[in-house]
């Protein structure tokens, strides 16, 4: 008997969750660090907070995408 050679199925859930906590870690942190830029435009920090702020937005989108796959693939 042959091994299976198919790849194991992605587990969506886990995917989400992980995605959502970065998420919300990296937006609170770019909120955080976008105060200090505020007080401090000579600084880095106002750039660092825009991309936290990006990021954040991202993995808060893949994470409603694999929210959208792990329902669909329930539902099979």
């Amino acid at each position: 008997m042959q091994p299976s050679t198919a790849p194991p199925a992605k587990n969506w859930r886990l995917s989400a969750i992980i995605a959502r906590s970065v998420g919300i870690v990296a937006i609170a942190l770019g909120f955080v660090l976008g105060m200090y830029g505020l007080d401090h435009p000579e600084s880095h920090w106002l750039q660092t907070a825009l991309g936290l702020l990006v990021t954040g937005m991202v993995a808060q989108g893949y994470a409603l995408y694999c929210s959208i796959k792990h329902m669909r693939q329930r539902n099979l």
